[in-house]
């Protein structure tokens, strides 16, 4: 049996949501994958989730996310805790993307609020419980996102869940309402994992209680990202707080346009990946783009050839 206490300590901190690289042709650029997951754990990640939001799960086959599951777990070599997206719209994919992942040997799985179906608490309850039941040795991380999904997971739910479900140890909140956040630890508990969805609350999450952050700007700065949770947690408030403050510009710049758009120009600006996304997704307009390189720049050193234009 999982002991879940140490589950919950163990997966703490800065957990980073790695993008989904392509080629020009629109295939899975395994190498540059492979480069950014050693590159985030070298840099002071504290865990490696894939196939979340940031890694547009919604434009990959099946087969193709699980192909990225089983790259992602052999490049980690359990160096930090793996925490793979298995969650859908569907039902029965999401059943089966996280068996695949207990299979694999995933430390934790984040599964998201099914998107586009809305539907009802009694059936998201029913969703949930139903995929916990499934594995209950593995430990479950919700996915509350309603700017996404059109769907709030309300407290009422999350606190039956939690009690009927041993193995759902905590929840990533892209909810930017702070007071559902307070009111989650208050409901759930002070030790259920509440991780930040949502860039502007990583630092102040952890001012009540929070166990760290699932932000996408790690796919730019993850020593920055993961520096916020380590000061913090060595009592170094003021060095947590001025990370948080230098971080806004960017933070926001990110997400001027949906989320991987920017982070992949980003990433490309940075000679880290070819800047592809699948469509319906695309990158920015020029004039975001431009945008982007002047703030990225400002946070990392980019290339010269790449900043000539």
């Amino acid at each position: 049996m999982t002991n879940f206490a140490e589950a919950k300590k163990r997966l703490r901190g800065s957990i980073s949501p790695v993008i989904t690289p392509f080629n020009e042709d629109g295939s899975i650029d395994f190498e540059s994958f492979e480069n950014l997951v050693n590159w985030h754990i070298e840099s002071g990640s504290h865990g490696i989730s894939v196939t979340g939001t940031s890694g547009e799960p919604s434009s990959l086959t099946i087969d193709e996310r699980i192909q990225v599951m089983e790259t992602a777990i052999k490049v980690i070599d359990g160096r930090v805790p793996f925490v793979p997206g298995t969650g859908s719209t569907n039902h029965q994919e999401a059943l089966l993307l996280t068996k695949k992942a207990e299979e694999l040997g995933a430390d934790a799985v984040l599964v998201i609020v099914p998107y586009y179906n809305r539907p009802s608490q009694h059936a998201l309850f029913k969703h949930f419980k139903t995929i916990a039941d499934e594995v209950p040795n593995l430990p479950i991380i919700l996915y509350n996102i309603p700017g996404r999904t059109a769907v709030n997971l309300e407290i009422d739910t999350m606190v039956k869940l939690k009690e009927a479900c041993p193995n759902i140890i905590g929840v990533k909140e892209s909810n930017k309402d702070f007071e559902h956040i307070n009111r989650v630890l208050n409901r759930c508990g002070r030790d259920f994992n509440v991780y930040s969805g949502i860039e502007l609350l990583c630092y102040p999450l952890l001012a009540i209680g929070g166990a760290g952050h699932i932000s996408a700007t790690a796919n730019i700065v993850p020593d920055k990202v993961a520096e916020v949770y380590n000061a913090w947690v060595e009592g170094d408030v003021k060095r947590s707080q001025d990370l948080h403050y230098a971080l806004m510009d960017l933070n926001d710049v990110l997400f001027k346009d949906t989320n991987p758009a920017p982070v992949k120009a980003a990433l490309g600006m940075m000679g880290k990946i070819k800047p592809v996304l699948r469509l319906p997704m695309d990158l920015p307009t020029q004039q975001l783009q431009d945008e982007i390189r002047k703030i990225v720049s400002q946070h990392v050193e980019l290339p010269e050839a790449i900043t000539t234009k």
